[in-house]
């Protein structure tokens, strides 16, 4: 049954860049150091070749930040490449200060096999256990980080570590069927059940989505909000779309916020999750899900007008943002600023550094508009 699933959800669900964006070689055959081509050499940059236990070997790409604390592990969207998303990772080293290890997915640019859901998430496995043997990186180090339909792979990892770092979901799904369809319920064909995970993640969850975008309905990440256990406040971006929300100032700023606020927050230590534990969890049905908590409508409150549009500089200030979760306890929850501090989103000048990052995302390819294309009618 697994098997039909993956089938159908090729169909409509992968669109790897045609050609690959990127190409591998070896550098030094003794060493088996590989570099990329098509991209600027970086001498913090490390590339993999990872074998998955699906047979599968797929390309990595550790981007090294010194003065790092936190390793975030990049899962993209499903028309993108590394070579694509390149510079979006390195510059998100720097601007956040976190090692990232970025992938792509069985069958996207160098990796070889044919994607499918259920190679990404072993894919995403052997990407956790190579941080693991090769950085001595542990998940109470680790964001998850996944966009689009990369958020499905990320929860799907996060529900078999119970001591990951974080969790960010940007532009995320509640699985690849309610995309097109407005189902109820959890149907055995669908893929990426997102709505059935979220609520067995117990790290925190920062949740970003655009409210005009056009791929994936920005119910969709209220939803997953509404869900979760460990709530951090979201970040509703009104006007973003599908494939542009890198571009908005109060993106960047809004992670950073988050990160620290991680940073700040002790690791949970407990029993360590060795990758070769993480195993394909039992799915667990829609209609198990607790009941559904009140949401707040971020329409009127979280964004104020000036957001429509993406801005060339930081000089407008925002409104502080209202705190989006007063419902979790005090000692649960990871950042309560105090009543009178403005909100990471009104900095008190502009930065050059963040000005400089809505530049060089203005050139990258972060995913494609095709997304989730109806390519074939289910019944």
């Amino acid at each position: 049954m697994g098997g039909v699933t993956s089938a159908m959800a090729a169909k409509f669900a992968f669109f790897p860049p045609s050609p690959p964006s990127y190409g591998v070689v070896v550098e030094d055959e003794q060493a088996g150091r590989l570099v990329m081509t098509g991209v600027p050499r970086r001498a913090n940059v490390e590339v993999w070749r990872l074998r998955t236990r699906r047979g599968s070997e797929i390309i990595a790409m550790y981007v090294r930040n010194p003065s790092a604390v936190l390793t975030l592990l990049y899962s993209h969207g499903n028309a993108a490449d590394l070579g694509q998303l390149y510079d979006l990772l390195t510059e998100l080293s720097v601007h956040l200060r976190v090692n990232v290890m970025g992938y792509d997915y069985s069958g996207y640019g160098q990796s070889s096999g044919k994607p499918s859901e259920q190679n990404t998430y072993v894919d995403i496995e052997a990407v956790y256990k190579c941080l693991q043997e090769n950085y001595g990186t542990d998940a109470e180090n680790i964001i998850l980080y996944g966009q689009s339909v990369g958020s499905g792979p990320t929860l799907d990892l996060a529900t078999q570590l119970s001591n990951v770092r974080a969790v960010v979901l940007h532009s995320p799904i509640l699985s690849g069927l309610r995309v097109m369809y407005p189902v109820k319920h959890s149907y055995w064909f669908d893929i990426y059940k997102n709505i059935d995970k979220v609520p067995r993640v117990t790290c925190p969850v920062l949740i970003i989505h655009g409210t005009a975008d056009e791929v994936v309905d920005w119910s969709h990440g209220k939803r997953l909000w509404e869900l979760c256990k460990e709530k951090y406040e979201p970040l509703w971006i009104k006007g973003g779309r599908h494939c542009n929300l890198e571009l908005y100032p109060e993106y960047i700023r809004h992670l950073k916020k988050f990160i620290s606020a991680v940073e700040r927050t002790p690791a949970v230590r407990n029993e360590s999750t060795d990758a070769s534990a993480v195993s394909d969890p039992p799915r667990v049905s829609s209609d198990q899900l607790e009941p559904v908590r009140s949401s707040t409508d971020w329409r009127d409150k979280s964004m104020p007008s000036d957001y429509e549009k993406p801005r060339q500089s930081t000089d407008v200030r925002e409104k502080s943002r209202v705190s989006t979760d007063r419902r979790e306890k005090a000692g649960r929850n990871i950042d309560r600023p105090d009543k009178g501090r403005n909100s990471m989103d009104q900095p008190d000048k502009p930065r050059n550094s963040i000005d400089r990052f809505g530049v060089m995302m203005k050139s990258a390819v972060l995913c494609n508009i095709g997304c989730f294309r109806r390519t074939t009618s289910i019944n």
